[in-house]
């Protein structure tokens, strides 16, 4: 029985009714009760948060953990009121560093690639694109289980103005029609979902990451621009946009992936540590994750 597409439901009821500065406490306050529980989820926090600082134990590293899950409520609190702010209120929320890396490419008619990690708001981002610049927004997004959840959070998605890609071996075609539209595309990509991305160093550990954003701005000249949208409180956000990494051909062109992939992981790894706190990945990223590998020492 599918109970989690219905809570999803009611949650995002709850959010269009209730004023903001409730559901602003609400939200978080019910997710950090997540992080007092025991289980697989909040030990996966631990180990990424300790990746992120080594030097994290006892108290702190508990305190850090409960900041990651009203992080990850305030996130969705927010996430779910979308439909019913105003264009004013969106431009008054999001100030901005580097926007006109985004400008100068849809000046040359070319759609750039956001890479994102799971991190602070950036579906507010996507929202002002659309609303208030009247930019095109394709997301690419994991399938998610059940099925109805998928295609729920599909539906909020659309709603808020964004053209939806589902992961899957038909994504390549997808982005690359919105790349000429041109439409800005936003990519998260600090986790290699599908499998048989490329390996990297990625906080002093190996793992991998996807190759798909280096695949695509090799082939289409897209610059990709790595983003961080940050929560600063109290409806307010702060979209960091970093220089295009170089990706033009050096070598031979999986040398040139290799190269691009790790470049990506630097910069991801730079706009997490700037708020670790808001760092919203509760999912096995590395090897020594995974049941049966070595594990991390915490």
């Amino acid at each position: 029985m599918d109970v989690v597409t219905p809570a999803y439901r009611g949650a995002y009821a709850i959010a269009q009714v209730l004023p903001s500065s409730v559901i602003d406490v609400l939200a978080p306050g019910v997710a950090g009760l997540a992080a007092w529980r025991p289980g697989d989820q909040r030990a996966m926090v631990e180990r990424h948060q300790r990746r992120i600082d080594p030097g994290l134990g006892g108290a702190e590293l508990q305190r850090r953990v409960r900041e990651v899950f009203r992080s990850y409520g305030r996130y969705y609190g927010e996430s779910f009121r979308l439909p019913t702010i105003g264009a004013e209120e969106l431009d008054r929320g999001l100030s901005r560093e580097g926007f006109e890396h985004v400008e100068e490419s849809l000046a040359r008619g070319v759609g750039p690639i956001l890479l994102l990690p799971h991190l602070g708001s950036w579906e507010w981002c996507a929202y002002w694109l659309t609303r208030v610049r009247k930019v095109p927004v394709t997301a690419v997004v994991e399938r998610v289980e059940p099925p109805a959840l998928f295609d729920w959070f599909v539906e909020f998605r659309e709603r808020i103005g964004m053209e939806i890609v589902p992961l899957g071996p038909d994504a390549g075609r997808s982005i690359v029609r919105a790349i000429k539209e041109p439409h800005v595309i936003a990519l998260l990509c600090d986790r290699d979902i599908a499998g048989g991305g490329t390996e990297v160093t990625f906080f002093g550990e190996r793992t991998t990451l996807p190759s798909g954003p280096a695949v695509l701005a090799l082939r289409t000249g897209a610059p990709l621009i790595p983003t961080g949208v940050y929560d600063q409180g109290g409806g307010r956000h702060h979209a960091v946009l970093r220089p295009p990494i170089p990706a033009e051909r050096r070598g031979s062109f999986r040398d040139d992936v290799a190269r691009i992939t790790q470049a990506m992981a630097d910069e991801l790894e730079g706009l997490i540590r700037r708020a670790p706190e808001q760092w919203h990945l509760l999912q096995p990223n590395w090897p020594s994750d995974r049941p049966g590998a070595r594990r991390v020492k915490l």
